[in-house]
This record gives structure tokens, C-alpha cells and sequence, in this order.
């Protein structure tokens, strides 16, 4: 018996690697082989190992950011005692005032490491993120000009979150300021807050997220968004996709940390020439527990025996929703991008609702598709899901009024209910 892995091109274009277990069989003079995909398992142990990365920066930074403080100490202590020496001196005076500043900022610098790697000094207290927000957007009006438009979106019954006021409002402008920089000919900058359960089947793929309610605040542009290949180095210290001298690639690290010493979560969607979302989860001030009246409603769980039509093109987000379909009584059909979708449409299989994400890579989108199976199956009905909130999502692929939309993260009993909608029922 022998093991041994190969790679093969998936229909669809990507790289798929297998391994294969072959061994011979006297009895019947043959060779067997048993190949297993291994896309799911590589991409669980990249999630584990950009977790590692980060901590391991995380102490790095942290660690230089500590020793530096104890240099700016000394610094910030003795330049007052050579400007009060020097002060009938007037060019000294300005050197002496230059190191001041230069020292300052020095100070900034370090409070960006220790936020990334979460060990600045947090007060947090309860807090109503919709007013917070408002503040933040009272700022931010002046400051971004005319050409962007700000429009905040706020959920009324937003719960209180518990985090530290100053340091989100800071990550909050952090993030506008980035949103800025990605729309120099102007747009739409979008501020959102929402109540969010993140279930179980959630954290199971993000292993740093414990299962529980959120308070969401998203930030959304219409900019020049991400490329696909930097999106997983975004919230790395000092990388920036802007020109030299533009910015020094610590925003989103500080927010990263910031958000992650405060017990919560951080997501960022993105697609080149149409902009980006970053969604902020943070803990509820009563706390992760659900409601009784929460229970109640995620109990109230109907489920179905048609035929749906799964498209995402993330193998793990897949195999977890159509999963979570199947669990509910229904017959799964899956694809991976709009063309595998299409090859299914076009067969004599029966399909009662098209699921599809609505950003996809490829020549056609989620929308598009829909159209396309429309056209085929004038019947057939259709639910999209996203990443982008429902209001970002107009800028990325814009979905006709009325059209039915589940904004991920959700759980199984929003996914039971907005099936059984647009299935009619």
C-alpha cells in the first residue's frame, strides 16, 4: 500500500489537490485506488495558520511597542529640559520643538502596535453604538468633502454593545478614512448597525468566534475596492495597497486588534472596481446569551422537501449551507460558479429554487445568473445570499427591487424561513 498526493485542474479552472491511497488485490489480480479532496482540509489548515501568524506578529509588536515606549519615555522627559535650557536660543528652540513633534508621533506609531497586538489599555462600558456612530458621521461630514455621500443606517433597536467608546470610535473613523482613500473621484460611504446571532455552524469555521449575539456595525464604500490576493493580508501590520507615502498600513491592524481584544469579530468583503464592507461584530452588554423569547423564535424552524440549487464559490461555506439545507428535508444540488451552475439548469434535473451568492468570480454574477436561469426555467425561483449588507449590495450587482436577500452571517432558522418565502410557502 502506498499514499501520494497529486494535483489536478477542476473543471471550473482552480487547482484541486488529491491524495491518493492505492494498493493491489492478489485475489482479483487488480489495482484499487481511493482519491480524497483535500481543497476543504487545506483551507481549515490555512485558517489555523494565519490565526498563528497573527498571534505570533501580534507578540512581536507588541513586544517592540513596549520596549519603544520606554525610549519615547526618556525622550519626551528630556526634550522639555533642553527646550526650557535653550529657549533665549530661537533655532535650537525649533530643533528642540522638532524632536517634541517627532517624538509624538513616535507615541501614535506605538499606540497602533499595541492595538494590533491587543494589549493597549481598554475601558469598556456600555455603549449605544447608533449614537456613536452619529458622532462619528457628525466628524466625518466636514472633513470628507462633497463628492462622498455618507448615509448611516441604523438599526432602531440596535442593542448596546460592550467596548471601549473612545477606541471604537476611533477604529470607526479609521475605517472611513480608508473608505475615503478608495473613492478619490467620490461615492457612497455607508454606516450600518444591525443585531446578529453568530450560531454554532459559524464558529465552527472561524475558530476564534464563540456563538452568540452581536452588536454589527458595518462600514461600506463604493470604491476601488481589493484585490482578491491582498484580501487576506489586509489586517497585517504595515501592508497597505496604497502609493508610497500614502498611509502606513496600520489602520486595519488597529482595528483588527482593538476588536479582537474586546471579544469580538472582524469580516471584510470586497471585489475590485465596486468596493468594500467591513463588518465589526462586538459582544452584547447583557451578554452572548440568547433571549427566551430568541429561543423561541431559532426553535421555529420549518423545513421542506424541494430541490435547491446551491452556488458559492468558497468549498467550506458550501459544504457548511448545503448542510445546513439538507438538514432541513430538502434535496441539494451544488455548484461552485455561475457555468457548473448553468450545465445544471440546462440538464432535465428538477430544481425548485436557484440559493446563489451574489458576488462570484468569473464572467457572471449572482444577478446575472438568476437572469440567465430565469430566462431557462421561467419558473424557477430565486434567493440571494451575501456578505454585503443589503444596502452595500446595490453597488454589487444590483439586485432588482423585491429581490430576496440573506445577508451572511445567518442562522439556520433565518435560512429555513427565507426559503420557505421565496419557495412561496
Amino acid at each position: 500500500m502506498r499514499n501520494f498526493e497529486t494535483r489536478y485542474v477542476h473543471k471550473d479552472g482552480q487547482a484541486v489537490t488529491l491524495t491518493w491511497m492505492g494498493t493491489w488485490s492478489e485475489p482479483v489480480r487488480r489495482h484499487f485506488f481511493v482519491g480524497r479532496d483535500l481543497t476543504e482540509k487545506h483551507a481549515a489548515e490555512a485558517q489555523i495558520r494565519q490565526a498563528q501568524k497573527m498571534e505570533a506578529i501580534g507578540q512581536l509588536t507588541g513586544g517592540i511597542a513596549h520596549d519603544f515606549n520606554n525610549i519615547l519615555t526618556v525622550v519626551t522627559g528630556t526634550v522639555g529640559i533642553l527646550a526650557d535650557a535653550v529657549a533665549d536660543q530661537p533655532e535650537l528652540v525649533a530643533i528642540a520643538k522638532m524632536i517634541d513633534e517627532a517624538a509624538d508621533r513616535g507615541a501614535d506609531l506605538t499606540k497602533h502596535l499595541l492595538a494590533f497586538a491587543r494589549k493597549q489599555p481598554l475601558q469598556p462600558r456600555e455603549v449605544d453604538v447608533n449614537s456613536l456612530v452619529l458622532e462619528a458621521v457628525k466628524l466625518l461630514r466636514p472633513t470628507l468633502g462633497e463628492q462622498i455621500q455618507i448615509a448611516p443606517l441604523l438599526s432602531e433597536n440596535a442593542w448596546t454593545a460592550l467596548v471601549d467608546p473612545s477606541q471604537l470610535s476611533t477604529a470607526i473613523l479609521n475605517l472611513a478614512l480608508n473608505a475615503r482613500d478608495a473613492m478619490p473621484a467620490g461615492g457612497k460611504l455607508v454606516f450600518e448597525t444591525n443585531n446578529v446571532y453568530l450560531d454554532e455552524g459559524y464558529a465552527s469555521m472561524h475558530n476564534e468566534v464563540t456563538a452568540g449575539n452581536y452588536v454589527m456595525i458595518a462600514v461600506g464604500d463604493t470604491g476601488s475596492g481589493i484585490p482578491a490576493k491582498d484580501l487576506e493580508r489586509v489586517f497585517d501590520p504595515f501592508f497597505t495597497t496604497k502609493e508610497i507615502g500614502k498611509g502606513t498600513g496600520l489602520g486595519l491592524s488597529m482595528v483588527f486588534g482593538f476588536v479582537k481584544q474586546s471579544n469580538g469579530h472582524i469580516k471584510i468583503y470586497s471585489e475590485e472596481s465596486h468596493g468594500t464592507t467591513v463588518k465589526v461584530y462586538l459582544p452584547r452588554a447583557t451578554g452572548l446569551d440568547q433571549t427566551m423569547e430568541e429561543v423561541m423564535e431559532s426553535s421555529q424552524i420549518i423545513g421542506g422537501h424541494e430541490v435547491v440549487l446551491v452556488v458559492e464559490d468558497d468549498a467550506l461555506v458550501r459544504k457548511y449551507v448545503v448542510t445546513q439545507i439538507e438538514s432541513l428535508g430538502y434535496v441539494t444540488l451544488q455548484a461552485s460558479n455561475a457555468a457548473e451552475a448553468l450545465d445544471i439548469i440546462g440538464s432535465a434535473t428538477a430544481i425548485d429554487l436557484l440559493f446563489t451568492d451574489v458576488i462570484m468570480p468569473g464572467h457572471m454574477n449572482g444577478r446575472q445568473l438568476a437572469d440567465e436561469a430565469s430566462r431557462q426555467r421561467p419558473s424557477l425561483k430565486t434567493l440571494y445570499t451575501s456578505g454585503y449588507t443589503e444596502n452595500a449590495i446595490v453597488h454589487h450587482g444590483r439586485l432588482d427591487t423585491g429581490a430576496l436577500l440573506l445577508t451572511k452571517p445567518y442562522r439556520k432558522a433565518d435560512l429555513a424561513r427565507m426559503i420557505r418565502k421565496a419557495l412561496g410557502g
